[in-house]
């Protein structure tokens, strides 16, 4: 992303999302990425630093969440920056929907 962020590579982004394909998920990431979640111990949710982490956390929210998908996507870029607002929604191991 060193010429800045397109629309068409957060798409990119939530589809392999979609794919729940870690291997080439974390393919998108760097070394020294962070990546913060909604949900989590603190107000502002969970925060992994480094691509280890950042993988252990996903791998929780597809474990959380089999069939998750990330819909209704709407993206924002600026220079190196880029942000995708998307719904969440699949169902739990124990069977309880979730639509956020």
């Amino acid at each position: 992303m060193n010429n800045g962020v397109s629309v068409e590579v957060l798409q990119a982004i939530v589809d392999v999302f979609n794919d729940h394909d870690l291997d080439r998920i974390m393919g998108l990431f760097a070394d020294d990425c962070v990546l913060e979640m909604p949900r989590g111990p603190t107000p502002f949710g969970s925060r992994y630093v480094g691509k280890q982490n950042v993988r252990q956390g996903l791998a929780g929210r597809f474990a959380g969440l089999p069939n998750v998908h990330y819909g209704n996507p709407v993206h924002f870029g600026d220079g190196n920056t880029g942000i995708t607002k998307w719904t969440v929604n699949g169902t739990t191991p124990a069977g309880v929907q979730i639509d956020i």
